[in-house]
Parts: C-alpha cells; sequence; structure tokens
C-alpha cells in the first residue's frame, strides 16, 4: 500500500475538521469537527506507524489509543458544558456566548414555555377547531 492515500485522506479529513470549527455556529457541530480533526490525527499515526521503522514497536497505534480515550473524554467534557450552555441561555448558539459578563440564567418559567410549545407538536393549538366540541364534528 502506497503511504500517500492515507496520508491526504487525513489531511482532507483534518481540513474538513478545521472548517467546520471555523464555520459552524452550532456548539455540537463544533465538537463533532473537533472528532473529525482527531479522527484523521488517528489515521496519521497508524499510517506512520505501518509505513515507518520505528525504535518502538507498534507505538502509532498505541498513541492513536491514546487520542481515543482523550476523545471521549473531550466529548464527556464538552456534551457536558453544551448542555449547561443551553440551560443558562436556552441556546447552543457559539457567537451568542458572551465571554466577559456573568451568565445570566433564563427564567423557569420560560424555558418550560419553550419546551411545552416544541415538545407538545402533535398537540393542536388552542382555538384551532379541532380540540373539545367543535372536534366532535
Amino acid at each position: 500500500m502506497r503511504p500517500v492515500v492515507p496520508y491526504v485522506t487525513a489531511a482532507l479529513l483534518f481540513g474538513l475538521g478545521v472548517y467546520g470549527v471555523l464555520r459552524r455556529r452550532n456548539a455540537v457541530l463544533v465538537l463533532m469537527a473537533v472528532e473529525l480533526m482527531l479522527n484523521a490525527v488517528n489515521l496519521i499515526l497508524v499510517t506512520a506507524d505501518t509505513t515507518a521503522k520505528a525504535a518502538l514497536p507498534h507505538g502509532g497505534q498505541v498513541f492513536a489509543l491514546f487520542v481515543i480515550v482523550l476523545a471521549a473524554a473531550e466529548i464527556g467534557v464538552g456534551l457536558a458544558i453544551v448542555l449547561q450552555l443551553y440551560r443558562l441561555r436556552a441556546s447552543v448558539a457559539v457567537d451568542e456566548v458572551p465571554l466577559t459578563e456573568p451568565p445570566v440564567p433564563v427564567p423557569a418559567a420560560a424555558v418550560a414555555e419553550r419546551s411545552a410549545t416544541t415538545v407538545g407538536v402533535d398537540r393542536p393549538a388552542a382555538g384551532s377547531g379541532v380540540d373539545g366540541a367543535e372536534g366532535a364534528r
């Protein structure tokens, strides 16, 4: 196998990940782009391990395993941060996060109202003529 193909593939994956980190507004999509970059690094490590003769046998595969563990920890911490951001701001848009002022919590009534309107999509709106006595006709 020629080592050029995995290196080019890893470079393309890493470039897509960088583009995703720089252009996305949603925090979850930014985390996915970071995962894409980490997978590109894993591909480079394993390819370098198979093509180059190193003093440490299977060193690239061991480092790839460490990168996988790091990615799992990053997703756990990152999703916890995203959930807390959603609880405080009711949005996961990265560009709406103020970095200089303390967070202002969203009132519980606003969160309950928003969840009632988004969760009950299959329920008809009040006064639509489908509920109550009008729906029995």
